[in-house]
């Protein structure tokens, strides 16, 4: 399902709407709430607005366990550190429970910091089945996420649940979820802003299916539900 609104700031407040909604109505059922958070630029403003009122006191903070779906390989206090930037604009703002907000450890080397990451959530979660209640995803204007990035070998794991690997064009090493783990998931979202994602935003969900050149095609979940919320710039090629 696509959700289109006229502006980011519109975007933002309307996903925040349905957040916070998604986990009240979840935690009516079920004791914990298990959330996949992203890095960039355009979650800040969701993660902000989430931090204040009316929705933070709306979300039952003790019962949120927290994940990141992707990081680059740099010290926590390094700027382009995702968990960094999401504990800055929320995590430090609400009363999440320290150990129950997974970072990954880039103390770590890479493989390593993967394997780490992957046997907490084969604590969380079974071999096979529903996973994680929602993830939130960004999307570049190159049509990667997490960090599935165009023409990688990533984008076609099949076993692994986290996986390490260099990125060239970066000159960097990524740490990421992979497709197997986010398809389980009951919901997955994707937040997306502006007309440079206007291109790739319409090869993902109009386009023949390439998932080499836009990774984003990757993400269909097995049996949960799917929603992208966009700015009309973004969306200005979907008709």
């Amino acid at each position: 399902m696509t959700h289109v609104y006229k502006t980011p700031e519109d975007t933002s407040k309307a996903f925040a709407e349905w957040t916070t909604q998604c986990i009240e109505t979840t935690l009516q059922t079920q004791d914990r709430f298990t959330w996949v958070v992203t890095g960039g630029n355009s979650p800040k403003q969701l993660y902000d607005l989430l931090a204040g009122e009316p929705y933070s006191s709306r979300i039952n903070w003790e019962k949120m366990h927290i994940f990141w779906g992707d990081e680059r390989a740099v010290p926590y206090d390094d700027n382009r550190n995702n968990a960094k930037m999401t504990v800055e604009h929320l995590l430090s703002k609400v009363p999440a429970i320290r150990e129950q907000v997974h970072i990954m450890d880039t103390s770590l080397a890479p493989d390593a910091a993967a394997a780490a990451y992957e046997a907490i959530l084969h604590r969380y979660f079974p071999a096979e089945g529903p996973t994680f209640d929602l993830v939130l995803n960004g999307m570049g204007d190159d049509g990667h996420c997490l960090s599935l990035f165009p023409h990688t070998p990533v984008i076609h794991e099949k076993q692994a649940w986290v996986k390490a690997y260099y990125l060239q064009p970066q000159e960097m090493y990524r740490i990421t979820m992979t497709a197997p783990i986010v398809n389980r998931a009951k919901k997955v979202s994707f937040l997306a802003f502006g007309q440079g994602k206007a291109d790739a935003l319409y090869q993902v969900l109009k386009g023949a299916p390439n998932v080499d050149q836009y990774p984003s095609q990757v993400i269909q979940p097995q049996s949960g539900e799917l929603h992208w919320f966009v700015d009309e710039a973004a969306a200005e090629k979907l008709s």
